[in-house]
């Protein structure tokens, strides 16, 4: 079993909650897991790219090369774009449908969600309405992973513990939340992949 992730998005986002998620799943499922540093501008409004790879055997790099990844999250759609050269063949886009306009010439927004509906294994959704119906805008990231899930090769309920114990010291209100987040973008997924 292997699952190759680039993570992408603009700082801010919850880029590295998203890999904090899937890695606390990935050591209470026993696998073996390496992430990349985040490349890119950390700060808020730059652009991110990370790299996770899960396995059930020792790995060796923490890179992905181009055309090997299984899966890109993304959670704002031209990033997903961006990292499409890592992508493989059968591999899977997720993204969120909602831009982050952080530069001038940032294309039209049909433009963007045409060139990600061209990809044939895709799921985009509108992970900022979905985290408000949960109960918090903060949330479209844990979306993004729910919206993930079905293609991360470790049991849900492993992620749904990541998420406990990720949050777990914010209060119970907070865990509720993002597991209300997970289990909605999961659930977008099962319908429309």
């Amino acid at each position: 079993m292997k699952t190759d992730i680039i993570l992408a998005g603009v700082g801010g986002q919850g880029i590295l909650s998203i890999a904090a998620g899937i890695g606390l799943a990935a050591v209470k499922s026993n696998l073996h897991i390496k992430q990349a540093e985040v490349h890119g501008m950390s700060q808020r409004g730059g652009d991110v790219q990370s790299h996770l790879r899960i396995s059930d055997k020792p790995i060796a790099s923490d890179l992905i090369p181009n055309g090997s990844a299984h899966l890109i999250i993304s959670v704002e759609p031209m990033e997903g774009l961006r990292y499409l050269p890592f992508l493989r063949k059968d591999g899977w886009l997720v993204t969120n449908t909602v831009p982050f306009v952080n530069i001038t010439d940032y294309p039209e927004t049909e433009e963007v969600i045409k060139a990600v509906e061209a990809i044939p294994n895709h799921i985009a959704l509108n992970a900022d309405a979905m985290a408000k119906e949960a109960g918090s805008s903060r949330s479209s990231n844990i979306v993004m992973l729910g919206a993930a899930s079905p293609f991360i090769d470790i049991p849900f309920e492993k992620l749904e513990d990541g998420i406990r114990e990720l949050f777990g010291r914010k209060g119970n209100d907070v865990v509720d939340v993002n597991l209300k987040a997970l289990r909605a973008g999961r659930e977008f997924s099962m319908k429309n992949r």
